[in-house]
């Protein structure tokens, strides 16, 4: 089995996890299966605690695992669903070493970082290629080079290019800024983070060499005489204005040829055309689709982040690029929609997103009242489709304090209220890995404007789940703790709201529509998590289509 390692320097935010989904992505075209695993830096034992604007989403795998964003890039580059082998932070390789010692798994010895920590990360790294059946590991270290929180990632990457130098490789990530000041690139940080790189043992294979503009010879030249690298090893990766280019731009400069060589492996074919395909529907697009996002993890001081919700935007993008449309996405503080309702008549769609507690929410709920009032196609995912109910509720069946009882636990009418298992979670203080999560089975009801969309999904099927074999059962991934409150069910069908999706036993609501609509759908689940560039969500499809007004 081969490894590739890939770390970045001088900054972070280089898209590591890009280039490690393109990396994965090139050599799949090439024949080979491969397994990527991201290994982060933070002590939180997963994802799920974190907050999505200073972390980025949590991405939720088939199996429930909450994880880093970069897991999704992952996912959507390679077309396949991933597991929790992964996936591995600091704070789960510490927890599982401190267990083994409180179990006097390592017979009294003293434990200390070196070389405990280390072999439960090799082992987590043979691990995922072993589980996945892989021909090569793809190891993104997370964190920027020269920082104490990764040094054992790197110390791992050392400790087994010492016992397998011909199976174990390593592509770094470095920054050639270019101050406006000087207006001219600037090579030093990156030899400088090359430099970090060595002091730990360790000199790199590959340089990508991330910058506004691709680097000229003479940058090549003298970052190849200062890293010891030869040129062709040193590759461009200036700004690109999609993510989704970038592995045709490394194609382009033999990164696939010089890794296959690098490892002693032979190309077994080439399969990437159906990606440079997509890749043409990008640059052909043209008509403009105008789709505003409402939530609250947008701002952080002055400033506005997509990462809290970048598998929703990317899902938006998958299904406008796939009707030939140029998708306008601006996102909206729930809060600010709240004085400005009008500010949404501009759109064609309006998306309300998964989040938790009740700041901003009445922005939320006015959001969706008008959408559904004036006609423009609304989807819900997650706490977008249970606002959805509380709305529908107050204004139409004229229960006008009806709530979720996540934000008010003592309403008269809870039309959504917790499950009774994670009740006793949360007076425990037990919030890690309790909510509904993963992969879980939905049943649709024939009829439904849903059901025919998953029915006439006749691209290719890569998302779990969407096989004909088992419809209508279809399978999504879920996270969350409260439930639609089957109490009120009988009063919401008889005004008017259609459940056209519930679990397998019927107990659990999991999709609501409403029929005399452009597009009005809620999902317990997010669908935004299965969409891929080469398949789009089929119900991103059926939105982007009504908002476009694409019969």
């Amino acid at each position: 089995m081969k490894y590739i390692f890939v770390s970045g320097g001088v900054i972070s935010g280089l898209g590591k996890g890009i280039a490690t989904s393109s990396i994965a992505l090139l050599l799949k075209s090439a024949g080979y299966k491969v397994a990527p695993i991201k290994m982060d830096p933070y002590l939180n034992v997963d994802a799920g605690t974190m907050n999505p604007i200073e972390h980025g989403e949590v991405f939720v795998l088939d199996d429930g695992t909450e994880t880093d964003q970069d897991l999704g890039h992952y996912e959507r580059f390679l077309g396949e669903s991933l597991n929790k082998s992964n996936i591995a932070t600091q704070g789960q390789i510490y927890l599982t070493v401190i267990q083994k010692e409180r179990n006097l798994e390592y017979d009294g010895e003293c434990v200390d970082v070196v070389t405990y920590i280390t072999e439960e990360i090799i082992r987590r790294i043979k691990d995922a290629g072993r589980v996945n059946n892989a021909d090569v590991v793809v190891i993104e270290i997370g964190g920027t080079t020269g920082e104490y929180q990764n040094i054992m990632f790197l110390e791992a990457n050392r400790l087994m290019k010492l016992k397998n130098p011909a199976d174990v490789f390593h592509v770094h990530i470095t920054y050639l800024p270019i101050p406006a000041s000087i207006g001219e690139m600037k090579s030093k940080p990156a030899q400088m983070s090359v430099r970090d790189l060595h002091a730990m043992g360790i000199q790199p294979d590959i340089l990508l060499a991330r910058s506004e503009k691709p680097l000229d010879q003479s940058r090549i030249k003298k970052l190849s005489i200062t890293t010891g690298l030869e040129p062709e090893d040193i590759i461009s990766a200036q700004d690109l204005d999609s993510i989704y280019k970038v592995p045709l731009s490394f194609e382009k400069q033999n990164l696939t040829k010089r890794l296959l060589t690098k490892l002693s492996l032979k190309r077994k074919g080439s399969d990437i055309k159906e990606w440079e395909e997509f890749v043409g529907k990008i640059d052909a697009a043209q008509d403009i689709v105008k789709i505003a996002i409402v939530g609250k993890y947008f701002s952080t001081g002055d400033f506005t982040l997509a990462d809290s919700y970048i598998s929703v935007i990317e899902a938006v993008k998958h299904a406008a690029w796939m009707q030939g449309l140029k998708p306008d996405i601006t996102w909206l503080d729930s809060g600010k929609v709240l004085d400005n309702v009008e500010v949404l008549r501009k759109f064609q769609g309006v998306i309300v997103p998964g989040g938790f507690g009740s700041r901003d929410i009445e922005g939320k709920i006015a959001t969706i009242k008008y959408a559904r009032e004036n006609d423009i196609p609304y989807f819900g995912l997650c706490y977008g489709m249970q606002l959805a109910v509380v709305e529908y509720a107050r204004n139409v069946l004229g229960l006008p304090s009806a709530h979720t009882t996540e934000v008010d636990p003592e309403t008269k009418y809870p039309v959504i209220h917790i499950m009774p298992e994670q009740e006793k979670k949360l007076l425990n203080r037990e919030y890690g890995a309790t909510m509904r999560l993963g992969a879980w089975d939905c049943k649709l009801k024939e009829g439904t404007h849903v059901y025919d969309l998953y029915k006439n999904f006749t691209l290719p099927v890569r998302q779990a789940g969407l096989s004909a074999s088992r419809f209508p059962l279809i399978s999504e991934r879920h996270r969350h703790r409260f439930e639609f409150n089957n109490d009120f069910l009988g009063q919401f069908m008889k005004k008017g709201l259609t459940i056209a999706g519930t679990s397998p036993d019927g107990k659990l609501v999991e999709i609501i529509e409403l029929k005399d609509h452009p597009f009005f759908v809620g999902t317990q689940f997010h669908p935004e998590l299965k969409s891929r560039p080469l398949s789009p969500h089929p119900l991103f499809v059926g939105f982007i289509k009504a908002a476009a007004n694409i019969t």
